[in-house]
C-alpha cells in the first residue's frame, strides 16, 4: 500500500472531514476521495460513512485505524534510519514517561553524546500504554517507564528501584491540615497502596499529575506529598523539606522495555547508558 493512502486516511480521521483533510494535505478534495476509494478497494470494505456532518469511521475503518497508525510510524522510523546524519551508524528511538525525563533521561542523553557519538537519537514523551504499544509494533526501540506489563515479544528489565516517601515543608513544627496534602498521580498501584495505608484520608483539595510541578507548588504554598526519594534528596539536605516520621514508604520501580528483535549490540550500549544515568540520578 502507498503510504500516502494511509496518511490521507489518518488525516480524514483526525479532521472528520474530506474537505479539511484536503486542505491540510494541500490536495484537492477529489484527490483525497480517490485515495480513500483506492483504500476501500484494497480492503474490499468501506472505511468512512460520509454525510453533511463530515466523515465517520465504519467498523472496518475502526479496525484499520490502528494498522494505519502503525504503518505510518514504521515508515517514519525507516525513513529516519535511511537518512542518517553524517558520521552516524544508526538511529535509536527512545520514549519515556514525562516524570522520568528529569533527571534520568537528561543524564542519559549526555552519556550517549559522550560515549556513543556514532548513534543518532530520537526521543518521545508519552503515557506508558502508548509507549508499550509502540515498542510492540516496532515504531519505538526502547521505552523507559514505571509500570511494565507483560507483553508478547517485549523484554522488560529492571532499571532501578526507588521509594516514594512522604515529605512536608519546613519548619516541621508548623501544623499542616489534611487540606495541605497534595495528591500526586504515581499510577494505579500507588493509588491503591495509598488508599490501603490511609483509608480515612479525605479526598485531596489539590491533585497534580506531575511530580516536579507538585513540588514547586508545595514549596511555594507549604504542604506535604509523596515524592521520589532521589528527586527530593537535595531539598532534604538543604532543610527545605523534611520526612514525615513513621509514614509508610512505597516501592516505585522503573524498567527498560525493548523488543526481543532489537539489535543486541545497540541495546547493550543503550542499557549501559541508562544504568549510568540511573546511578547519577539515584
Amino acid at each position: 500500500m502507498d503510504i500516502s493512502v494511509a496518511r490521507t486516511f489518518l488525516e480524514v480521521v483526525k479532521t472528520g472531514s474530506f474537505v479539511s483533510a484536503a486542505a491540510n494535505l494541500n490536495l484537492t478534495q477529489t484527490a483525497v476521495s480517490a485515495r480513500i476509494r483506492v483504500l476501500e478497494d484494497q480492503l474490499d470494505r468501506p472505511v468512512f460513512i460520509r454525510n453533511k456532518a463530515g466523515a465517520k469511521l465504519t467498523p472496518a475503518g475502526e479496525q484499520f485505524l490502528r494498522f494505519a497508525t502503525t504503518m505510518v510510524q514504521v515508515w517514519e522510523r525507516a525513513r529516519r534510519a535511511v537518512a542518517l546524519p553524517p558520521g552516524r551508524e544508526t538511529v535509536v528511538t527512545v520514549g519515556a514517561e514525562l516524570s522520568l525525563w528529569s533527571p534520568l533521561l537528561r543524564h542519559w542523553l549526555l552519556w550517549m553524546r559522550r560515549e556513543c557519538p556514532e548513534i543518532a537519537v530520537a526521543t518521545h514523551i508519552a503515557p506508558s500504554d502508548h509507549l508499550m504499544g509502540q515498542v510492540q509494533d516496532g515504531s519505538l526501540d526502547v521505552a523507559v517507564l514505571y509500570a511494565a506489563p507483560s507483553r508478547p515479544g517485549v523484554i522488560a528489565e529492571l532499571l532501578f528501584e526507588e521509594k516514594l516517601v512522604l515529605v512536608r515543608t519546613t519548619p516541621a513544627n508548623r501544623p499542616l491540615g489534611p487540606e495541605d496534602h497534595v495528591q500526586i498521580d504515581w499510577g494505579e498501584d500507588f493509588a491503591a497502596s495509598y488508599q490501603a495505608a490511609f483509608p480515612d484520608q479525605p479526598n485531596a483539595v489539590v491533585s497534580i499529575g506531575y511530580g516536579p510541578l507538585a513540588l514547586d507548588y508545595i514549596l511555594a504554598t507549604g504542604g506535604s506529598g509523596y515524592f521520589r526519594k532521589g528527586f527530593i534528596r537535595s531539598y532534604l539536605e538543604e532543610g527545605r523539606l523534611a520526612l514525615v516520621p513513621d509514614s509508610p514508604e512505597f516501592s516505585y520501580s522503573a524498567y527498560v522495555v525493548h523488543s526481543t528483535k532489537a539489535d543486541p549490540g545497540v541495546m547493550g550500549r543503550i542499557r549501559s547508558g541508562l544504568r549510568a544515568a540511573a546511578a547519577i540520578s539515584a
